[in-house]
């Protein structure tokens, strides 16, 4: 443990929970729009376009704000930075539960994605603030395995609520928990003391420099970007509608569904990085135990795309287990860089996955427009089979560049 830690059981109820609950909230107001979707859909009148557009509004706000949340993460520290975005959250939650056009509700989705951009980011910084580089993938791997059950929250318990309430209601009560989660937060973390003072806004620029300059980084950020936006841009609303309309199920069967692949997804975060770590030690490297999970992961979207097995769950959860491997990446970030640049470099890198993310969503939607509507907030399988294909040659490409460029590095590491 770093010098001057508190005790594991008092670090891990001051450092750890609030900022797992936090990114719990944060997984849940992403993935939440897959059940709601026929709701929404029927009650505002929205096209296949309209839906992708409103749900990845959060993704769109969320990877704006990255790069000043890096500099703000170095500069005043996690707690500070998350409690004060997780008011804006609750705000965009309570708007989009008065919200009655889609503007509106565009609005209020993207608060929410904009509050909620420090979920993941906060978390790993003050990960590496607290704890020792050899347990940041581990500790990496809970908290998303926390923002997992959220994603699992996110399914047959929305739809077991509403029964009780409707989608207004649900997000009404997120606003709340939202603002116990900042109250949480704020009191409960404490300040890690600085042994300097906090970089001029000039030296974070040009920290920034430095990263996106940097060889590594941009071998790594396509493959990350592409696989994460993909597994985010589907996972958290289009797996549904699929499952509906190509899968030929009715709404409860979706919902079980997808708590099977987001229990799975659960899975896969606690699981993943403590199977990196100890392949790490072993010699096989996380970028090699990254490579190896995408491809295991786009064999799985083979099977979705060309309907091998249209009904069947067992490719989404191959899909749901790998559709994070991108995130591997981040540890490997943080220990590439100096210290003092972790916020910087993970928000770097989670800019371009969230803004891939957002690409996803609206352009699947855009593409099930091109095709006839079977039904009121149904779509023609062929408009989800040439969207899901493009999508699998474009994360293709982006695996050679990874494989071209790490071998390439490599081979000027051995000759210089």
């Amino acid at each position: 443990m770093i010098e001057g830690t508190p005790s594991t059981p008092r670090l891990a109820f001051t450092i750890f929970l609030p900022f797992a609950c936090g990114y719990f909230l944060s997984f849940l107001y992403r993935t939440v729009n897959a059940v709601l979707a026929p709701t929404l859909t029927a009650d505002v009148g929205l096209t296949a376009s309209d839906l992708g557009l409103l749900t990845s509004a959060y993704f769109l706000t969320f990877a704006a704000f990255q790069l000043p949340l890096g500099a703000l993460l170095d500069r005043f520290g996690p707690r500070r930075v998350q409690a004060t975005l997780f008011i804006f959250a609750a705000a965009g939650a309570a708007l989009f539960s008065v919200g009655d056009s889609l503007w509106a509700l565009i609005a209020g989705r993207g608060l929410i994605g904009f509050g909620v951009a420090g979920g993941l980011m906060g978390s790993f910084k003050v990960i590496t603030l607290w704890y020792p580089k050899r347990l940041w993938p581990v500790l990496n791997g809970m908290i998303l395995g926390v923002g997992g059950i959220g994603a699992m929250t996110a399914t047959k318990p929305v739809e077991l609520a509403l029964g009780f309430t409707d989608w207004r209601g649900i997000f009404l009560v997120l606003a709340c928990l939202t603002v116990l989660a900042a109250l949480f937060i704020f009191f409960a973390v404490p300040e890690r003391p600085r042994r300097s003072r906090p970089p001029a806004f000039l030296e974070q620029v040009r920290g920034f420099r430095v990263i996106f300059t940097d060889r590594l980084f941009w071998s790594v950020v396509p493959l990350t970007g592409a696989a994460n936006g993909v597994g985010l841009g589907l996972g958290t609303l289009w797996v549904g509608p699929w499952l509906a309309d190509v899968g030929g199920h009715d709404e409860p069967t979706v919902a079980v569904y997808l708590l099977a692949m987001t229990s799975v997804l659960t899975v896969g975060f606690f699981s993943t990085g403590i199977i990196a770590s100890w392949l790490d030690r072993h010699g096989f490297s996380l970028m090699k135990t990254m490579g190896t999970g995408f491809v295991i992961f786009l064999s799985g979207q083979a099977a979705i795309t060309f309907a091998i097995d249209p009904g069947a769950l067992w490719p989404w959860l191959i899909f749901g287990y790998f559709n994070h491997i991108g995130i591997l990446s981040y540890p490997y970030m943080s220990g590439h860089f100096p210290p003092e640049y972790s916020g910087r470099a993970n928000t770097a890198l989670n800019v371009l996955t969230f803004l891939s993310a957002f690409a996803t969503q609206y352009f699947v939607g855009a593409m099930l427009d091109q095709w006839p509507a079977t039904s009121v907030g149904s779509y023609h399988p062929d408009g989800y089979f040439a969207a899901f294909g493009i999508l699998m040659i474009l994360q293709l490409a982006a695996f050679i560049w990874f494989i071209t460029g790490l071998k390439t590095i490599d081979r000027e590491k051995i000759t210089g």
